[in-house]
């Protein structure tokens, strides 16, 4: 019989934040698969936990994987843990997760710490509709994609950024966002906890003057609904209505509804669509 894949959240800062089943979990387990396993020793020694461990990271991911399968097929029981946090968000575990998957193996998850969502509570930004980026991509081609995508995203967004790069990041997101409401947070749940709330271009401002010091998680404020209806008819007003029209009508709408989207989106009535039509016969 098949082992189970444990994964296990630990403390993002504060020990006190380790729960007991998951203390339980990593001395029942038979090995525990760790991020970096000199950092977890200090974890697992302020615990009493002696399980063995075995690295598993970023650069092992797949072909570490492939072991850890293997044991797991054997019967073994593996507690996996980050250096902080739960594993599989913004870590290499979501790799072994969906070859867990794959290869049938029992997965289960014990809920605990976790930056972004511990961040996310303390913005003051809205929490009902969010989405995480983690860190951005270090192709500048691939991170000027996602950049692009946020533009118009009116969920609250997520994302961590180390302190060498945060600066730069403050600068690109204010470029593509335009000024937007932000929340950086870092030492969560430590002595030290900061959550310094801002905007984009002040925050830009604050850490060109000042030397950030220590990862970050920043929470910014979404677009809102009326500066996208804003785009979305600006957009609209830059082509005739013919060529509006021709949208809809290329997507197989007949000429009528055709005339009410157009109307629509402009936020003029149908019979000034109707006109416009006629005088471009």
């Amino acid at each position: 019989m098949a082992g189970t894949l444990f994964l296990c959240a630990t403390p993002i800062g504060n020990l006190g934040d380790m729960t007991p089943r998951v203390v339980e979990t990593l001395r029942s387990a038979d090995i525990i698969a760790a991020e970096d396993t000199r950092n977890s020793i200090k974890l697992l020694n302020h615990f009493d936990i002696h399980t063995p461990m075995t690295s598993y990271h970023e650069y092992n991911k797949t072909a570490k994987a492939y072991t850890l399968i293997e044991m797991l097929q054997s019967g073994k029981n593996i507690a996996l843990i980050t250096d902080a946090g739960t594993p599989a968000i913004s870590d290499p575990g979501e790799v072994l997760v969906k070859m867990c998957h794959e290869s049938g193996i029992n997965v289960t998850s014990l809920p605990g710490p976790a930056a972004c969502i511990t961040a996310l509570t303390l913005s003051g930004l809205p929490t009902r509709r969010f989405c995480f980026e983690g860190f951005l991509p270090p192709d500048k081609k691939e991170k000027q994609e996602i950049l692009d995508e946020l533009k118009n995203e009116s969920r609250t967004i997520i994302m961590y950024e180390a302190p060498h790069h945060l600066t730069r990041t403050l600068g690109e997101l204010y470029e593509v966002l335009g000024d937007r409401k932000i929340t950086l947070c870092k030492e969560l749940t430590k002595r030290y906890e900061t959550v310094m709330v801002s905007t984009l271009k002040e925050s830009m401002e604050h850490f060109e003057a000042e030397e950030p010091r220590g990862e970050y998680v920043l929470v910014i404020e979404g677009k809102s609904l009326e500066d996208k209806k804003s785009d979305a008819q600006e957009k609209w007003e830059q082509m005739s209505i013919p060529e509006h029209m021709k949208i809809y009508e290329d997507r197989g709408i007949d000429h009528k509804e055709a005339m009410k989207l157009v109307a629509k989106d402009r936020g003029i009535g149908k019979r000034d669509v109707y006109k416009a039509l006629l005088e471009e016969g």
